[in-house]
């Protein structure tokens, strides 16, 4: 009988010492993983809603690239190589990606236009006593204004002018003020055929240093590329007064250049607005109120 009980004893201990092992072995193979570490979740579901419950540690792997492939949903390994990053097929895959892109931001850009296309009149017949200003609180009677820009006309001495209202009820009650006498003159109010171009807003004025330097400054296009900034500059002086500071650009694409000429006083700025249609060297100019300080030249400081 102490036999039997020494060899039952000992079957105990040998399975208890199987048992601790088996333990330890779990407890090195956990103690290797991180506990740290997130679930990994595809990019396709990414965008996706949260699932509701979690995988089951036994589910299927499910292979998206066996849909569509013959043979029991197995693909040839030289199609999947012809599809790695970078490669001719990838490339013209994402061009066609881009290009959809682009066409689609076209059409939300074209919406964009012929939207503001439809808010927005034309003004003619506008005397230079008539400030953008003052013309946008006249049409404010019919809508709310967004933009009021108004443009030099170098064949008159009358100027031109676009609205751009929130909707298009404002812009069809702006077309019964045709006729109405702003300064000295009827106008006429037509529905547009161009958009307002926004200015980009960089440049507007930021401080009450520049917004009145833009009251001081006027804006002058159609000069000929003969004319030099002394010339533009003795041209406003002898007719409006001192000019401050003077900015002539110009390119080799278009055949004429513009200008922005600060003056001393506001005043001079305003008398500038009447030289629109003068003759400067072998065209008329086109003078208008400018949206934007002329900034300072930037010196550029050289490397050694």
């Amino acid at each position: 009988m102490a036999a039997v009980a020494d060899g039952s004893a000992s079957a105990a201990a040998a399975k208890e010492v199987e048992y601790q092992a088996g333990v330890q072995k779990l407890v090195d193979l956990l103690s290797k993983l991180n506990p740290a570490a997130k679930e990994f979740v595809p990019s396709s579901a990414a965008s996706a809603s949260p699932p509701k419950k979690a995988l089951s540690a036994d589910a299927p792997v499910f292979d998206y690239r066996s849909i569509g492939a013959g043979n029991g949903g197995a693909k040839d390994s030289a199609t999947d190589a012809s599809f790695y990053i970078g490669s001719p097929q990838r490339r013209r895959w994402n061009g066609y990606l881009n290009q959809g892109r682009r066409r689609a931001n076209d059409r939300v850009r074209r919406t964009e236009r012929e939207d503001s296309i439809r808010r927005t009149v034309y003004v003619s017949e506008l005397d230079h006593t008539v400030t953008e200003e003052r013309l946008a609180e006249i049409f404010a009677t019919c809508g709310q204004v967004v933009d009021c820009r108004i443009c030099g006309d170098p064949h008159s001495v009358l100027r031109f002018a676009f609205i751009e209202f929130s909707d298009e009820e404002g812009a069809r009650t702006a077309l019964n003020l045709g006729g109405t006498i702003f300064g000295f003159y009827p106008v006429r109010v037509l529905p547009s055929k161009t958009a307002i171009l926004p200015v980009n807003p960089k440049f507007l004025p930021r401080t009450e240093d520049e917004k009145e330097m833009v009251m001081r400054t006027v804006y002058c296009t159609n000069i000929d590329k003969m004319v030099t900034q002394l010339d533009v500059k003795n041209f406003f002086e002898g007719l409006c007064g001192e000019v401050s500071r003077l900015r002539l650009l110009g390119d080799n694409v278009h055949s004429t250049r513009i200008a922005f000429v600060e003056f001393v006083h506001a005043e001079c700025a305003i008398m500038a607005l009447n030289c629109s249609g003068m003759i400067l060297g072998t065209l008329p100019v086109r003078v208008s109120p400018s949206k934007t300080p002329v900034k300072p030249r930037v010196n550029r400081v050289g490397s050694d």
